[in-house]
């Protein structure tokens, strides 16, 4: 009869060597890729690439946070409607309970959008 301990350790050990293994055939084709690749420096390619245009002014830019919000809003949305699936396919399942509870669910994010709208959070541009 083996030890319950040794059986675990014995299961780590297993899993540090694959990782272990990974880890080193990961650098050694790293270390080869950087053997065997042609290297020729240019200043061309240190500069910032603009759709083949060559670009004018400094690099820096700023840019709008609508954007970034408007964008968060879309994946709450997206998110919204991956929790609308499961539920909607369920719905007899869930009765209402679960009914009321997705209401709920919906009316919160619908206060959300109205509160986004109303700082003008949804206008493009």
């Amino acid at each position: 009869m083996s030890n319950p301990l040794s059986d675990l350790l014995r299961s780590y050990l297993a899993v540090g060597l694959f990782a272990s293994l990974g880890f080193i055939l990961v650098g050694l084709l790293l270390f080869l890729s950087w053997l065997v690749r042609p290297s020729r420096p240019q200043a061309q390619k240190y500069i910032s690439y603009e759709s083949g245009v060559d670009p004018v002014g400094d690099m820096w830019s700023q840019s709008q946070v609508r954007y970034y919000i408007f964008a968060l809003l879309f994946v709450m949305f997206d998110v919204e409607a991956v929790f609308i699936f499961p539920w909607a396919t369920r719905v007899e399942l869930y009765g209402v309970f679960g009914l009321v509870e997705m209401l709920v669910f919906i009316g919160i994010l619908l206060l959300g959008l109205v509160y986004a709208w109303r700082k003008g959070v949804l206008r493009w541009a």
